[in-house]
C-alpha cells in the first residue's frame, strides 16, 4: 500500500476508490458505498488494509455530509459531485470502521508499527464521533 500521509484519502487504495467513485454513474454511487461498507462489515476473515482504505474513505465522504463533519478538500478524493446519502449509511459506517480496527484487521496493525498510529487511531475516533452525532 503506498501511503503519504494519515489522512482517510491519503493512500493509493483510496485514490483509485475515489476514482472508481467518479467513473460511475451518480445513480450508483451511494450503492458502491453501501457495498463496500456491508462487505466490510460482514467479513468473518482477517480484514484486508485496502478494504479498510476503502471503508475509511467512504466513512469520511458520509461524515462530510454530517453535521460537525470535515469537508473533503484532498485531490484524492472524488471530483464529481456525490448524492446526499441515506441517513441508515452512518449506522453501517459507524459498524464498519469498528470493524477496521477490529484484532483482526490488518491497517491497525499497520499504523501501530509507525509512530503515527496513535494520530490515525485518534483520527478514526475522530471519524466515528461526528457519525453518531
Amino acid at each position: 500500500m503506498g501511503t503519504w500521509d494519515i489522512g482517510h484519502f491519503d493512500n493509493d487504495t483510496a485514490a483509485d476508490f475515489s476514482g472508481s467513485l467518479d467513473d460511475a454513474a451518480e445513480s450508483e454511487r451511494e450503492n458502491i458505498i453501501r457495498t463496500t461498507l456491508i462487505r466490510v462489515i460482514e467479513t468473518d476473515e482477517y480484514l484486508d488494509s485496502d478494504e479498510a482504505c476503502k471503508v475509511l474513505a467512504s466513512a469520511a465522504l458520509i461524515a462530510a455530509q454530517c453535521p460537525g463533519g470535515t469537508p473533503i478538500t484532498t485531490a484524492y478524493a472524488p471530483d464529481k459531485p456525490l448524492p446526499v446519502f441515506s441517513a441508515d449509511l452512518r449506522g453501517l459506517a459507524v459498524r464498519a470502521l469498528d470493524r477496521v480496527v477490529a484484532a483482526d484487521s490488518e491497517l491497525p496493525e499497520l499504523w501501530d508499527d509507525t509512530e503515527h498510529g496513535p494520530q490515525w487511531r485518534q483520527s478514526v475516533a475522530d471519524l466515528r464521533s461526528v457519525l453518531l452525532t
